[in-house]
């Protein structure tokens, strides 16, 4: 083989520079995207008014129903609207066995919420760093003490409890705690389970962030799906809280697929812009 002339070389070294710099544009836009839908959202005008449906459905979230109804005994603390995204995500397992991680005990109300929300066949597991949580064991709620922080505890945990459907973060809220949480019970879930990690207040939160570099893989390109897009189902954010859903059957292609005969000719069969 003869080796390029240097007119050659010189064509060769062009390319690259050109595939460098366009690399290099794509790379400094990117940050600039995340600045650019920041300031979107704190210029976004209010929606438009909703058109009255009728009156709502007495009992439509059984959550709603048993906090408004909780003035006494063990206490519950919970963001409102949270109660709404619990019982999307959570609906498809009441009534059915299930077991629920709930991290930060506190003062025991939402154990027995949860028991009483998805049935008898629920059992309840509530991790706190507080020894005195201890009292809201039973038969059908099992405590574990520990520091949500230790992957030697998780490790522990996840030896005595092999099977999981349900984690609800709510512990100790410093995002180096919420990451151990996630990437030590995330794997450790079944198939269609749901992970809710909550309070994640403030624009520059740190664990959102990495709950932002975790979904961005989902819409990595490749041949086969990557392990991410396999098991997740999906990466949902709502005001304080990031929901993953994990696949309820692994995803083993990702396919684009036509149907139909009759195509308006703006693109080639490879499609390419031919207009």
């Amino acid at each position: 083989m003869n080796a390029p002339s240097r007119s050659g070389f010189r064509e060769i070294a062009a390319k690259q520079l050109a595939r460098s710099a366009t690399l290099g544009r794509q790379l400094a836009v990117r940050p600039l995207r995340g600045v650019q839908g920041a300031r979107f959202a704190r210029r976004m005008p209010a929606a438009a008014a909703a058109v009255p449906s009728g009156p709502p459905t007495v009992g439509e979230n059984p959550l709603v129903a048993y906090f408004d109804a909780n003035l006494e005994g063990p206490g519950i603390w919970k963001w409102r609207h949270c109660l709404d995204v619990y019982h999307h995500h959570f609906a498809k397992f009441v009534g059915k066995p299930v077991n629920i991680v709930e991290i930060g005990v506190y003062s025991g109300g939402s154990l027995g919420m949860w028991r009483h929300y998805f049935g008898e066949g629920a059992r309840v597991y509530g991790v706190d760093i507080e020894k005195a949580c201890v009292a809201y064991e039973s038969e059908t709620v099992r405590i574990f003490i520990g520091d949500q922080g230790d992957a030697a505890f998780w490790s522990k945990f996840c030896a005595e409890v092999p099977e999981v459907d349900i984690v609800i973060d709510d512990g100790g809220h410093r995002s180096h705690q919420q990451i151990a949480t996630l990437e030590a019970l995330l794997p450790h879930m079944r198939p269609g389970g749901v992970f809710v990690c909550e309070d994640l207040v403030g624009s520059h939160n740190a664990f959102h962030h990495y709950a932002c570099g975790l979904s961005r893989n989902l819409n990595a390109a490749g041949s086969k799906p990557n392990e991410l897009q396999r098991s997740i189902q999906s990466v949902s954010f709502y005001p304080y809280v990031t929901v993953i859903e994990r696949r309820a059957t692994p995803l083993d292609e990702l396919v684009s697929e036509k149907r139909g005969t009759e195509w308006q000719p703006f693109f080639d069969s490879e499609g390419v812009n031919v207009a």
